[in-house]
């Protein structure tokens, strides 16, 4: 399996630790300030990275939704100005990238359209992901591919068939691949977690990784242990805040929970290779009787 490097000090792959993301998304909704709370909060966790959602609202937004009336934080208005409120744009990227910078923590984008990969590209990101909705979006996957950046394809509502095109398409060449279940919050009997394995063998040297919608940790970790290079986990400040991702996210003491317990199954994974360990040897020479055999030859 290929190693991917995501800049001069990180890399995902085999022999490396599992990259772990905190994905922001829009859980911002649309404060900065709340934004730069996530990051700091993400960076004490022990995160890689923090991921945030780039879209052009009138390219993204179906045109018959538009005009759609909805209730928001903001009071009642349409959904395509609903779509700008939640959106950052040049001045909340630069300080949030000049923030991560200083917490010393990565940020990355999934990016919904291409402009928004012009967009995002100035900040010279680390990786890009493509959503799960954007799997089918050729143009949109040449495009990010173009940057040069690894890319994290994600592989919720998909068949293998699209997966398999997506990748003939885009080539395995920096290429990440994130099984998902694109529910919100997901049953545990819809994430299929061994599906990693599967992707592991019909892409034996492609990084493949989780990307997790459930409530709770645990399967998380059992991704992990199922040989998950990368894990993106929702995060927010708190589940009870307004917006459709908030249920399925994990907030800080969460993520500090799980940050240290994937560390602890990396741990106690091991090399594979079976061994007397040192501390073992007390107990050996204490507790196993060892008898003389005497082979009588025939």
């Amino acid at each position: 399996m290929k190693t991917i490097v995501v800049n001069n000090k990180r890399s995902i792959g085999p022999g490396q630790p599992c990259f772990i993301v905190a994905e922001i998304g829009i859980n911002h909704n649309g404060s900065l300030e709340t934004a730069l709370q996530l990051i700091d909060e993400a960076a004490k966790t022990g995160c890689d990275a923090v991921k945030f959602q780039k879209r052009t609202p009138e390219i993204c937004t179906p045109r018959d939704q538009w005009e759609i009336m909805r209730d928001t934080p903001w009071g009642r208005m349409s959904y395509i100005e609903y779509r700008h409120k939640v959106e950052f744009g040049q001045k909340e990227y630069e300080a949030i990238d000049k923030f991560c910078k200083q917490k010393g923590i990565l940020w990355f984008a999934s990016c919904w359209d291409e402009p928004s990969v012009d967009f995002i590209q100035q900040f010279n990101p680390a990786l890009y992901k493509a959503a799960s909705a954007s799997l089918t979006d050729i143009p949109l996957l040449l495009k990010t591919k173009a940057t040069g950046r690894p890319l994290i394809i994600s592989t919720g509502m998909s068949t293998l068939e699209e997966i398999a095109n997506a990748v003939e398409e885009i080539g395995t060449d920096n290429l990440l691949i994130a099984h998902a279940t694109s529910a919100y919050p997901c049953n545990l009997n819809e994430l299929n977690l061994k599906v990693i394995q599967q992707l592991q063998k019909l892409y034996p040297d492609t990084p493949i990784g989780y990307s997790g919608h459930e409530t709770g940790l645990a399967p998380t970790l059992a991704a992990v242990a199922l040989g998950a290079c990368f894990v993106e986990r929702h995060f927010t400040l708190d589940r009870a805040m307004w917006g459709s991702d908030q249920a399925a996210s994990v907030e800080p003491t969460g993520m500090t929970k799980l940050v240290r317990d994937v560390r602890n199954v990396e741990a106690a994974l091991g090399d594979g290779i079976k061994k007397i360990y040192e501390s073992e040897m007390g107990q050996r020479q204490k507790l196993r009787k060892v008898k003389e055999v005497n082979i009588v030859n025939p």
